[in-house]
Formats: structure tokens, sequence, C-alpha cells
């Protein structure tokens, strides 16, 4: 979905958007109930928490409280994501994230992807501007729960033009 911007080998190398600090643990991807019971037939052992009609990733089994910090229950050390087809969306848009600001629905990307300092924002915008924007609303749109509020410091891409979510 992001090829353009990002390979995966390189995500893959750097998987600094599966571990949380307690100031970024809100970033936790959202799961449908759907996606929730594909994981949970591959990973009967991941457990979640409810958020709205779907659900989070349970980080506090993966409290890491020397490093303080929480890892995704997904990731393996060696492997990477161990979800394949069932990542949730969040995963596979990262860095770009879908958020509320006011009354509109916004596209930000998160600066703390290291991959991302070297894009000029032309190619990121274009990206979103080539269906990837259309892809991200329409999920918002039948997933709400993976709008998040916007934080600061996340610049904002596209802003929704019409309807709301």
């Amino acid at each position: 979905m992001l090829g353009a911007v990002l390979s995966p080998k390189t995500c893959a190398n750097c998987r600094i958007c599966c571990i949380f600090d307690k100031y970024d643990v809100w970033e936790t991807p959202v799961v449908s109930a759907e996606r929730r019971e594909k994981i949970l037939c591959e990973h009967p052992d991941m457990r979640f928490v409810p958020k709205g009609s779907a659900y989070i990733f349970n980080m506090q089994e993966t409290w890491d409280s020397e490093k303080e910090l929480f890892t995704c229950p997904a990731l393996d050390p060696q492997k990477g994501c161990t979800l394949g087809e069932n990542k949730p969306f969040d995963c596979r848009i990262w860095p770009y994230r879908v958020m509320t600001l006011g009354d509109k629905t916004v596209i930000a990307i998160a600066s703390i992807c290291p991959e991302m300092y070297g894009k000029p924002l032309s190619l990121l915008c274009e990206t979103l501007e080539n269906g990837l924007a259309d892809r991200i609303f329409a999920e918002a749109e039948k997933n709400p729960e993976i709008v998040k509020p916007y934080e600061p410091g996340y610049p904002v891409l596209k802003v929704k033009s019409s309807g709301s979510i």
C-alpha cells in the first residue's frame, strides 16, 4: 500500500512503529471484531481490550519497566510482524495517521518514522492523491474506531473534502 514511499524491507528492519513509550501508547493499532477473530485463529494467546465496537492489543502484557516501553504483542524480535494478512489497517498505512482535527477528518504523518525524514512533502502528498487517501477515508468511514484524535506535531497532509465520519 505504501510502496511508493516505504519499502517492506526498510520497515521490517526498523520496527519503530511496533514499540511504544507511555506517551505514544495511544497509537496502539485498532482491530475490527472480524480481524480480531482471524488473528485469534492463528494466535489464540493474543489478548485484546475493547475499544467501542473494535479492539486494541492488550499492551499492558508487553510493558518493559526497565526500558519503559510497550511492544506490540504481534512483533517477533527475529521475524518481525507475525500477523501477515491480518495486520491492522493502522499498521498498513503507518506512518500515515487518520485523525480528527476539530470537526474535520484529516490524514497526518507520524514524524517519528526515520525513513520519512528525507522524503519530500510532495511525494508524501502525491502518494495520498494517487488513491491512498480515498482508501484511508473509506476505511475510516467503515471503521470509525481507527480515527484517532489529532496530536500536535503530526503534520496534516490531507483534509477530507466533504461529508463526515
